[in-house]
């Protein structure tokens, strides 16, 4: 019965744990939500920028996770390429060996329980505050001081080994096999890792159990490892519902994780006495492998192991990243063959990695919402363009080109309805002022360009119909039209533009001129269609239809300002 009351303990304390780190995370991203926006905006530049973005993202949101879980959805949705992601992957590797540290400096060289304490009765009273910003900066401090409480109760649950002389010897059973010994507690953060789905609190209760003696610094290392590769489940489980993109993605990080763990067990011997020399060094005077044979003073010198620990898990993905940088692109072409597409089925766009778990990180999902938005906005680019085509050119395959545009179609609808719905779950939560209203934006922009798709199908569908009972447009009315269409495609464009600018640089000047000229052009082409009808240069049918593309053109003019407005804050 005690048994199993230590285990709900330390499970209990693990949860605490992981909760204080989530609600830390959630009030940073609410605090700092712009210029992490700002931040993932360098992503797509090369590796190396995708290295400092990867690092300084997980850095703040503390976890790895939710930054792979996210660069697989950017690379779903084909806003990076498997080269770019490569890089933001390197990145969040080494930017969460930083929880590390901070478990290692905070939890085990203070009174944290204390600690913890006072960093909650500090922010308690700026919860009631009326300003965002206090109050998304005291969830951001009571998250830090209930992981910190967490830490303190895990580290007072696992029971003493004087007590206990048993556990030890069990646990010693398994570290008499040399690299047997290794593979085998890397087998063991790896499942830890997969269950508890946070490589930051595996890591927690690895430098607890050394801090305490249970592990030694060897076991604790090789659990490190493990954990390497457990963290990368979660981007795999979000790639599942992905593409062909996404799916290859996912696998570079199990790739990545898993080259540096082969090459590491290689040298691992070597590797630690390096590590400890580098511990010696920087931190400490004492040797890890000192302090592990002197058991009676683990209480006095835990530090120098905890230090290891975390100094390891650093120097190992650091070194990883630096030798795995140079053959990144050639990982990639293996990824690629490991990968193989299955038909154009495979390699077409999906939306659902929006639901893959970033409903944790509401200000951060914004951002990725916004990037759909911009993948929307290209999409509409694309069957404006398909239209014009099918409309004032002579396509070789007509039948092919309607299809293309036809299935295009049915995934704005997709799109409006799943960004909406997401969006709408995201409204939810308690956000800034500020992320509330550009929630509320982003779903009159998804209506909106999911308006402009219906219009986009309505034209091919009058001009499949046009052509099919041989009612020819005549030259005047295409030539016309053809020149209308370009402004509409321009202004598009110039939407497009504005989606992808920095908050604050959106050019609305260009955009109203853009829909000055459209409904000058309209009145004219009105003006003209009356005239021809009057003066018999063509028939009411032919003038009707003639209507019925200019004020579909001009209804896409109505959309397109309607999405500038709703990206500057004017609606």
């Amino acid at each position: 019965m005690n048994v199993i009351l230590d285990i709900l303990v330390i499970v209990g304390a693990l949860g605490i744990f992981i909760y204080g780190m989530k609600m830390m995370s959630e009030g940073i991203q609410k605090v700092a939500g712009k210029r992490l926006r700002k931040l993932l905006s360098g992503m797509t530049r090369n590796r190396l920028t995708g290295i400092i973005t990867g690092f300084f993202t997980t850095s703040v949101v503390q976890s790895s996770s939710a930054t792979t879980v996210m660069v697989v959805g950017f690379v779903n949705a084909g806003l990076l390429t498997l080269v770019q992601a490569s890089g933001v992957i390197m990145g969040a590797n080494i930017g969460t060996t930083i929880t590390g540290w901070i478990v290692s400096v905070l939890g085990f060289k203070a009174n944290i329980e204390v600690f913890a304490l006072i960093v909650v009765a500090v922010s308690f009273p700026m919860l009631f505050s009326k300003k965002d910003n206090l109050k998304n900066l005291a969830e951001f401090m009571i998250g830090f001081g209930i992981l910190f409480i967490g830490l303190s109760i895990l580290k007072d649950s696992v029971p003493d080994l004087r007590q206990n002389p048993e556990a030890l010897e069990f646990l010693n059973q398994f570290t008499g096999y040399g690299y047997g010994s290794v593979l085998i507690f890397i087998a063991v953060g790896t499942l830890l890792t997969i269950v508890v789905q946070s490589s930051s609190a595996t890591m927690a209760i690895t430098l607890v159990l050394i801090a305490e003696g249970w592990i030694n610094f060897e076991t604790g290392t090789a659990m490190v490892l493990g954990e390497n590769i457990g963290t990368t489940i979660t981007a795999n489980l979000a790639a599942l519902v992905g593409n062909i993109h996404a799916k290859r993605a996912a696998r570079f990080h199990s790739v990545f994780n898993l080259l540096g763990v082969i090459w590491v067990l290689i040298i691992f011997f070597p590797f630690l006495d390096f590590v400890d020399w580098l511990n010696q060094r920087l931190f400490h005077d004492a040797s890890i492998y000192t302090v592990v044979q002197d058991p009676e003073n683990l209480s006095a010198n835990n530090t120098v192991l905890t230090d290891g620990l975390a100094l390891f898990h650093t120097t190992f993905n650091i070194i990883n990243t630096f030798l795995l940088f140079f053959v990144a692109p050639y990982l990639v072409r293996l990824i690629v063959k490991l990968v193989p597409s299955k038909g154009s089925d495979d390699e077409g766009f999906k939306l659902t990695h929006i639901s893959s778990g970033l409903m944790s990180t509401p200000e951060l999902s914004i951002q990725e919402a916004l990037k759909e938005l911009q993948q929307f906005g290209r999409l509409i680019e694309k069957m404006c363009a398909n239209v014009m085509v099918m409309m004032f050119k002579t396509p070789r395959n007509r039948d092919k080109l309607y299809m293309k545009i036809r299935d295009r179609e049915d995934i704005t609808d997709r799109l409006q309805n799943e960004i909406t719905t997401y969006m709408a779950k995201l409204g939810q939560y308690r956000l800034s002022e500020d992320s509330a209203g550009k929630v509320k934006g982003m779903i009159r922009m998804a209506n909106d360009l999911e308006r402009m798709g219906d219009i986009f199908y309505k034209l091919a569908i009058n001009k499949r119909k046009q052509e099919e009972q041989k009612k020819l447009m005549p030259e005047s009315i295409a030539t016309e039209l053809d020149l209308y269409f370009d402004q509409i495609y321009r202004a598009i464009k110039q939407m497009n533009k504005n989606m992808l600018a920095p908050a604050g640089e959106i050019d609305m000047e260009q955009a109203y001129e853009n829909e000055r000229e459209i409904n000058e052009t309209r009145d004219h082409l009105k003006q003209v269609v009356y005239e021809r009808i009057e003066s018999g240069q063509y028939g009411v049918e032919e003038g009707i239809l003639y209507l019925d593309f200019v004020n579909s053109a001009e209804k896409l003019g109505d959309h397109i300002i309607n999405v500038n407005q709703a990206l500057s804050g004017i609606k």
